[in-house]
C-alpha cells in the first residue's frame, strides 16, 4: 500500500509540473503521469517472499463455542445446591 500511495504522489507531481515545463519537456512528466499508475499496481501487486509469510489454511481454524448464557448462570431448576 506505500509504494501504490508513493507512486500515486509522484503521479500527482508529474501531472502538476506539466503546464510548468517549458517547451516539448512536459513530454517527460506526462510519461510519467500516464504509465506510472500502471508500474504502481505491477509493484504493489508483486508478493514479497512467499516463505517469510505465515499460511492460514483452513483445517487449522478452530470453532467458536457458544457464548454463556445471558444471566452468567447455567440454569439450576431441579439440581440440588
Amino acid at each position: 500500500m506505500i509504494k501504490y500511495s508513493v507512486a500515486m504522489g509522484v503521479r500527482v507531481l508529474c501531472i502538476i509540473a506539466i503546464p510548468f515545463c517549458p517547451g516539448l519537456w512536459w513530454i517527460i512528466p506526462a510519461i510519467g503521469a500516464v504509465f506510472l499508475p500502471y508500474f504502481a499496481v505491477v509493484v504493489a501487486n508483486v508478493a514479497s517472499d512467499p516463505r517469510k509469510e505465515d499460511v492460514q489454511r483452513p483445517g487449522n481454524i478452530l470453532p467458536m463455542t457458544p457464548p454463556p448464557p445471558a444471566g452468567g448462570r447455567e440454569d439450576t431448576k431441579g439440581h440440588d445446591a
